[in-house]
């Protein structure tokens, strides 16, 4: 099982409050971090990444697909699962557990893409300032594969990323 990252990052060549600019950065060959500013305050922010209520609406992924499974039980412990579906009726699925929650500033959970691939443990950091919210997602890999970050879309703040990560043994 992996744990919350300890070691600082790299700097990032962006400034990490440049509104629209995704930043990454790495603190090790099993660990990074992905960062992006909203002009948005942190409690819309935090809604939005946790709330099943906004979740279909900003995470579909890449256009043709849908998001029938939005499934989140808010506390330590629970668990959530999502299942992207394309119009050929392929699927995905993750699935994870929350470690910790601490509204609106910080979710630790796991994430699962299913029985090949490994646990990874995120951090997800909220800060704001001025009214402008960063996210800051730290990433722990325990194992040597593709890293898949969902193509998400998070319209109601501006977020569009897309990013495949190779982590090495």
């Amino acid at each position: 099982m992996t744990k919350p990252m300890t070691k600082p990052m790299t700097k990032p060549k962006t400034k990490p409050n440049e509104l629209g600019t995704t930043t990454f950065a790495t603190s090790s060959d099993r660990e990074f971090e992905m960062s992006r500013t909203f002009d948005a305050p942190r409690k819309l922010v935090f809604e939005a990444f946790t709330s099943p209520e906004h979740l279909p609406h900003w995470l579909p992924g890449p256009a043709g697909w849908t998001m029938p499974v939005y499934e989140v039980d808010l506390r330590p412990g629970g668990t959530w699962h999502f299942v992207w579906r394309r119009a050929d009726g392929s699927e995905m699925e993750m699935t994870g557990t929350y470690r910790e929650i601490v509204p609106p500033e910080r979710v630790v959970k796991t994430e699962s893409w299913g029985e090949d691939w490994p646990e990874t443990v995120v951090t997800l950091t909220l800060t704001e300032e001025d009214g402008r919210t960063t996210n800051a997602r730290e990433m722990s890999v325990s194992a040597s594969v593709w890293v898949l970050l969902a193509a998400v879309t998070l319209s109601e703040v501006g977020l569009a990323c897309h990013a495949a990560v190779r982590v090495p043994t």
